[in-house]
């Protein structure tokens, strides 16, 4: 097994303007953020975004990176909606295809399979078809039941996060969920695995962890970042749960273009060790606040 562990910068090096990149992960939870970050120190821009939305989506959109966004949902969990894709998709700045979230896993597994589509129930007889006028119903060909030929969410690169992994790519989640990372992972002609820590294979399973924790395959997989904390301000249980103090101020800053450009200059125009950084000091400076009221 080859040694697939890379930095933050080489990572970069791989993502080029124009490509379709898929987003794993939900909501608020287990987010690959550092990558995104990164992301955003490079010049790439005109990016399709595919993903069940979070933060993720909102900093790229609020950098314009994104020309098109394919999701199912775009939220923080605990705030309904992100302020930035909120600003952008009601001002029409960027081009979207909304599905609902059966045919966007439907999409994922097709691109999965390397098949050009899949039949599903999901979206008859609503106004996603009509949102879509692309997307086309088809009929069995055993009893000539209407179903929507859900197309194929091809990627170009997926970008997922997970608790551990080695250095040969086999990734291990230890959350409640596996969020359809898996799907992202093979419906990409690649996939770029960001992790808390990367171990060696033989401690992936040694603690009693079950086998189906072993989320996505090496084979699947073109390269490990190792980042601590690297899911933040998003959760990665059982590492960390999000950071609810952090996320009301990211959308709270989001508001007003100044109050934008402090959170900007203060978390995200350096390097990711110096948004940690940023991110323990925010936290020092408040409950120091909070102990002289």
């Amino acid at each position: 097994m080859g040694d697939k562990s890379m930095s933050l910068e080489d990572f970069a090096g791989t993502i080029e303007s124009g490509m379709t990149i898929g987003i794993g992960g939900w909501g608020a939870r287990r987010k690959p953020m550092a990558l995104v970050r990164q992301i955003l120190r490079t010049d790439v821009r005109d990016l399709t975004v595919v993903a069940f939305g979070g933060p993720d989506v909102g900093l790229l959109c609020a950098a314009g990176r994104v020309r098109k966004l394919v999701y199912g949902f775009v939220s923080l969990d605990s705030i309904a909606l992100d302020p930035h894709f909120r600003a952008v998709r009601e001002r029409g700045g960027v081009e979207t295809a909304e599905y609902d979230e059966g045919m966007f896993v439907t999409g994922l597994r097709a691109a999965a399979a390397r098949l050009s589509f899949l039949p599903t129930r999901a979206g008859l007889g609503s106004d996603v078809l009509t949102m879509n006028p692309d997307l086309v119903t088809i009929a069995s060909p055993y009893d000539a039941e209407e179903y929507v030929a859900m197309k194929a969410l091809r990627l170009d690169v997926a970008l997922v996060h997970v608790n551990r992994a080695d250095a040969a790519g086999n990734a291990q989640y230890l959350g409640p969920d596996p969020y359809f990372d898996d799907l992202y992972a093979m419906a990409a002609d690649r996939c770029y695995v960001s992790t808390e820590q990367i171990v060696p294979s033989g401690e992936l399973l040694a603690d009693g962890a079950p086998a189906q924790s072993l989320l996505i395959s090496r084979l699947f997989v073109d390269g490990v970042v190792e980042t601590p904390r690297g899911a933040h301000f998003t959760s990665c249980e059982p590492d960390y749960a999000r950071d609810e103090v952090f996320q009301a101020h990211y959308a709270s800053a989001a508001r007003d273009a100044d109050s934008w450009e402090l959170f900007r200059k203060q978390f995200l125009d350096g390097d990711e060790p110096g948004y940690h950084r940023a991110v323990a000091e925010f936290h020092a400076n408040r409950g120091e606040r909070e102990e002289n009221r």
